[in-house]
């Protein structure tokens, strides 16, 4: 039976629907090249998509109905054409499907052949994992090490920890958690990544050419802002708090699920639709096969290996042919140690059928990105609180986090985030002060802002991978993490309008 609560965010979505239509043909679409965003309207789809995500836990509905208002709204009736065919057609969606989808999954779909995984699992269990406890902190850890990159991490740390964190009854609601925050916070703390190049090249403008003259100075600042890129600190913190069992608040949902687990031995709730397909979740190994611990180690130590080979040789961990070499790893491993030709095919298939879920959904969000940077959500945004920052400015840097945390949070991208925020955010705050501090403190408040959204964005690339690589559902997810993200971002802002106050006074 449908909740009040449901049936009014229910009304809700159907308003802004009739809304959404009649604005569109009102306002003719996308004719003008001029135009920088749609008003109100340009938060609809980001909007309707969210409120559909938590009424009916559906993302793919609430991401085809999100990419279908874009076309009301713009005019672009034919959305296979105006937003499918060339999203899912991109280079970044191609790379989605040849690493977190063919070689993840294959590489899944091997370990659940041969074993591999289970093996590593009891051994570490036997000689290191004492306890649920024990487990989530290797988890913590596996993250920290595992930090080349938000969407990198996730997939590294969870098929790593998994197995271990199973035979644990970790649920995944906590599993996933544990590798979720420490993905993009980590990747942001210790930014030996992509990072800063990417944020370097944001923030050469000539209007703040007297702090940040030239690109060694903005690579620089990414560095001088890792003390105060709060949010990240306290996301790191509360994750290492939760995996010792030290968090004093987890939230509801979350405590309903760490008593599931110890009670019931239930990794997932009854209701839940994992990300993993449930024959991933189990070993498959033929008879005739002797699993051994080089089934998991090979394959993991040559990803590993050749993303820190290749990044000084390549400028950048060359995460693509890594992970294409683990997989052929894995399969070479398999048969010269005398599992049959069609069944390591099969299990590499078996792993792809295994996540064609997660396929399907990180599509949308790609799709639902480019829609959102056709409608100018962000520019929107900005647009209408950029006049409340100026007559208080020592709110900017707790304003623009909550700002970058809920743009990120709409468009489910910290990289689309940064990409809007930096140039339009930073001329602001050197405009207000030219103080070192006070821009400082607007720097990381952007860093750390964005890496909310991306985190737990239910749309998010890497809270996507995160409930896939633990095998949870993504809506458990996203709603089990969001209190202790919640809290670690009110702790943030209160630190950031507190310095800024006092650097301004």
């Amino acid at each position: 039976m449908v909740s009040k609560y449901n049936k009014y965010l229910w009304t809700v979505v159907v308003v802004l629907i009739i809304a959404a239509t009649w604005y569109g043909v009102s306002e003719g679409g996308v004719d003008d090249p001029t135009r920088k965003h749609f008003g109100f309207f340009s938060l609809v789809p980001a909007l309707v998509t969210l409120l559909i995500c938590f009424i009916t836990r559906n993302v793919i509905l609430a991401l085809f109905v999100g990419v279908a208002l874009g076309g009301l709204i713009t005019m672009q009736y034919n959305i296979i054409n105006a937003y499918l065919i060339p999203s899912l057609g991109s280079e970044s969606y191609a790379k989605i499907l040849l690493v977190y989808l063919w070689a993840l999954g294959g590489l899944i779909g091997m370990w659940n052949k041969n074993g591999g995984a289970l093996y590593f699992a009891n051994y570490v269990a036997q000689n290191f994992i004492k306890s649920r406890r024990s487990a989530k902190l290797f988890t913590w850890i596996m993250g920290v090490i595992f930090h080349q990159g938000g969407t990198i991490s996730t997939v590294l740390t969870g098929t790593t920890v998994k197995p271990v964190a199973d035979e644990e009854k970790v649920s995944h609601e906590e599993l996933s958690y544990i590798v979720d925050s420490t993905a993009s916070p980590i990747a942001a703390l210790i930014p030996f990544n992509a990072w800063p190049a990417y944020i370097g090249g944001l923030v050469l403008l000539p209007e703040i050419a007297a702090i940040i003259p030239d690109t060694e100075t903005a690579i620089g600042y990414i560095f001088k802002a890792i003390p105060y890129n709060f949010y990240s600190i306290f996301a790191i913190t509360f994750t290492l708090l939760f995996s010792l069992d030290l968090m004093p608040f987890v939230g509801k949902k979350m405590r309903k699920a760490i008593n599931r687990a110890q009670e019931e031995g239930k990794l997932d709730a009854d209701d839940a639709q994992p990300m993993l397909a449930k024959e991933l979740n189990t070993t498959n190994v033929p008879e005739y096969y002797k699993p051994g611990m080089i089934d998991f180690l090979l394959p993991i130590s040559v990803l590993l290996g050749f993303s820190i080979i290749s990044w000084p040789l390549a400028g950048s961990p060359m995460i693509f042919e890594a992970f294409g070499l683990s997989v052929i790893t894995g399969m070479v491993t398999s048969r010269i140690r005398g599992m049959q030709l069609n069944d390591v095919f099969d299990a590499v298939l078996d792993g792809i059928k295994g996540v064609t879920l997660g396929a399907i959904i990180l599509g949308f969000a790609v799709t639902l990105g480019m829609v959102s940077r056709s409608l100018g959500t962000s520019h929107y945004i900005i647009d209408v609180t950029a006049g409340v920052l100026e007559n208080v400015p020592f709110i900017l840097p707790a304003i623009l986090m909550v700002l970058c945390m809920f743009i990120s949070f709409s468009i489910g991208s910290s990289f689309g985030t940064y990409a809007v925020m930096y140039p339009l955010a930073l001329p602001l705050a050197f405009a207000l002060s030219p103080d070192p501090f006070y821009f400082t403190l607007n720097f990381a408040a952007i860093l750390g802002g964005a890496i909310f959204g991306d985190q737990c964005s239910p749309i998010s690339d890497t809270t996507i991978l995160s409930a896939m690589a633990c095998g949870a559902d993504l809506m458990d997810h996203v709603l089990t993490q969001l209190p202790m993200a919640l809290g670690a971002a009110g702790i943030s802002a209160a630190l950031y309008t507190i310095l800024s106050y006092v650097a301004l006074m």
